[in-house]
């Protein structure tokens, strides 16, 4: 059984690593999406996969580096596409919340990124 949690922040960015005449080179910013999906059996005396409040819990430290804050000025987000952030948030999570299945990151309403732990 795989269950989510959404979050959303705000923050700004740019892409240095875009063409100079791209709009996405140019100081922005988004109300971003993030869904953090567990997998896992369900516990039959509790009867669920895991707490909500413990993926919160989870989320929280990296709610507090994001959110209102410049991308580009975060260890490790100095080119912070969608994809580079699902990435990022990935390595923060999966050490604390084991059953993480996925990570979804959307910019806006129609872009967005679901990130599987391919490159670990």
């Amino acid at each position: 059984m795989e269950i989510f949690k959404e979050f959303t922040f705000d923050s700004a960015h740019w892409l240095p690593n875009v063409p100079e005449d791209h709009k996405c080179r140019h100081m922005h910013g988004h109300t971003y999406i993030v869904r953090l999906y567990v997998s896992g059996n369900l516990d039959p005396q509790l009867g669920w996969v895991v707490d909500f409040a413990s993926v919160k819990d989870v989320w929280r430290p990296l709610e507090r580096i994001l959110d209102h804050k410049v991308l580009n000025d975060i260890k490790g987000l100095e080119n912070p596409t969608a994809e580079n952030l699902a990435v990022w948030i990935w390595r923060k999570v999966k050490p604390e919340l084991a059953g993480l299945s996925k990570v979804l990151v959307c910019e806006n309403a129609t872009s967005g990124v679901i990130y599987r732990g391919e490159f670990e």
